[in-house]
């Protein structure tokens, strides 16, 4: 019975953050509400606050639920024993393009993230847990990039935090410019050229090596 009950919760917590990403991309994060949420998902207000504290959690929730697997996808090549990281790299880039394309959780996510946000309290644990999230995600990045540098895959005087500001940028602003005007290219078809184009940078480009 208490193993029925858990897995009701879980589905009732889905469901809310299933109803979550509708209502929040329909109206964006600030004009979202508790109410409008509870309407979509056919609840009352008392069940969401039943499985999450308040707006931004209930934000946080919808966006980890998309995000851990890619974290811990890019977290497992994290560490000196990968005699590839750079193709690590690439692997777990062209699988973010390509499921950012055709996985509809994740796209109506990111497009929430890029497109209809109006994050204005630096204070806002939604904000905190977005900008915590982008930085860690650049450190293991730069983890990555140094690992590249020890097995001979990156120049020695690469500079490893500039090639990370470039690189991140280069993905993140892929996914930017493709949901900002969908249907410009075929993000799903071109993801493994586009991640080899930012590969390619950070192993050639002289403006990348230490001054």
């Amino acid at each position: 019975m208490a193993r029925k009950t858990k897995e009701e919760a879980l589905e009732t917590r889905n469901h809310l953050l299933d109803a979550a990403e509708d209502v929040f991309h329909r109206a964006g994060y600030a004009r979202t509400t508790l109410e409008a949420v509870a309407e979509a998902a056919g609840l009352t207000r008392g069940a969401i606050y039943w499985h999450f504290k308040n707006k931004s959690d209930l934000f946080n929730a919808m966006c980890e639920r998309v995000r851990l697997p890619m974290e811990e996808l890019a977290s497992s090549g994290v560490n000196s024993d990968n005699d590839d990281p750079l193709g690590h790299l690439r692997s777990v880039c062209i699988f973010f393009l390509k499921q950012a394309a055709t996985d509809i959780h994740m796209r109506k996510v990111f497009d929430i993230l890029y497109n209809k946000c109006e994050f204005v309290d630096p204070a806002d644990p939604a904000y905190m847990r977005q900008q915590e999230a982008f930085l860690n995600g650049r450190a293991r990045l730069v983890k990555m990039l140094e690992f590249a540098v020890e097995k001979g895959q990156l120049a020695s005087d690469i500079d490893v935090p500039l090639a990370a500001v470039m690189f991140h940028a280069g993905i993140d602003g892929t996914i930017r410019n493709w949901l900002f005007a969908d249907g410009s290219f075929d993000l799903a078809a071109k993801a493994d050229r586009l991640v080899d184009a930012c590969m390619d940078t950070i192993r050639h480009a002289q403006s990348l090596r230490k001054e």
